[in-house]
């Protein structure tokens, strides 16, 4: 399985909207018009942290996910990349 580099910068694509629910939260992409659910509490904590996280093991970190757990959570995250939810952030010019 595929893992984001957690030593990026990534954050939600600007046409995502987050939606917590008691389960997790949804996802949705008003560009490719998918939706994608998060069953993961601390995965919802992980995706809200890259915003303001320098890095996605900043975020997991913030989010407090144990460093056996960050293979999981950088598979999560690649599932998200796949589907146009997280993107690597680009440095501002």
């Amino acid at each position: 399985m595929t893992t984001v580099n957690l030593d990026h910068a990534w954050d939600l694509h600007p046409q995502v909207s987050v939606r917590p629910e008691p389960f997790g939260a949804l996802l949705y992409h008003f560009g490719t018009r998918k939706l994608s659910f998060l069953k993961d509490r601390r995965l919802l904590a992980v995706v809200q942290a890259l915003a303001t996280a320098s890095t996605a093991r900043a975020a997991c970190s913030a989010a407090g996910v144990d460093d056996g757990d960050l293979p999981r959570y950088g598979q999560a995250l690649a599932v998200l990349v796949q589907s146009s939810m997280v993107v690597e952030r680009t440095p501002s010019s």
